[in-house]
């Protein structure tokens, strides 16, 4: 047996030792996680406007702790950890965008876009902050509160806060998942109901 050959059955040996010991990918999550919507318009219903009668909700801002598909857990004022295998199917700003989208289409009727789809500026605008969206351990509770912005052509900015918190009795990803489902929708039909009133 050559050198060479040695070499090459060693180095395929140790890639054999090391693929043991080194994942390469990360481990699926038992499940994920998404939002759905209490309120939605029925099939086939159709909606149709002028662009200064159109609704465009755009994706809520947020900061770094939501930016990513993870739940949070607020420990105290200045920790926060996460909850065990929940993973959102998507970033929660996007998930929440759509409830709110849904919502304000099936409370009003009115034609409900997103910012891709028309970019006007003479038309209804919702944006805002979101600023909680998981579960909090001092409350016992999942918590979603967003700031709300409207803008109307012709009309001054409109600012508000709205929350939602729903109790948790068990912390796990199913419970904290369907908890925040709860919290979103009902600050979804009080924004709608405030953005179109």
């Amino acid at each position: 047996m050559t050198a060479t050959v040695r070499s090459l059955l060693s180095a395929g040996g140790a890639c054999l030792l090391l693929a043991g010991c080194v994942s390469f990918g990360s481990e699926a999550p038992p499940q994920l996680l998404t939002l759905t919507s209490n309120a939605t318009p029925a099939a086939g219903a159709m909606a149709s406007a002028s662009v200064t009668d159109a609704i465009v909700v755009d994706v809520p801002t947020v900061e770094r702790t939501l930016d990513q598909v993870r739940v949070p857990v607020q420990v105290s004022d200045s920790a926060i950890a996460y909850v065990k295998d929940a993973v959102w199917a998507d970033k929660p700003a996007r998930l929440f965008r759509t409830v709110l989208a849904e919502t304000l289409a099936a409370g009003s009727g009115r034609l409900v876009l997103d910012q891709v789809e028309t970019g006007a500026e003479r038309s209804t605008m919702l944006s805002g902050q979101l600023h909680r969206f998981g579960y909090d351990e001092d409350a016992r509770a999942a918590i979603v509160r967003f700031d709300a912005v409207v803008r109307k052509p012709g009309s001054p900015l409109r600012k508000q806060r709205f929350e939602a918190s729903v109790p948790v009795a068990t912390v796990d990803a199913v419970t904290v998942g369907a908890a925040l489902n709860q919290a979103a929708n009902a600050v979804a039909a009080q924004v709608a109901a405030w953005t179109v009133g």
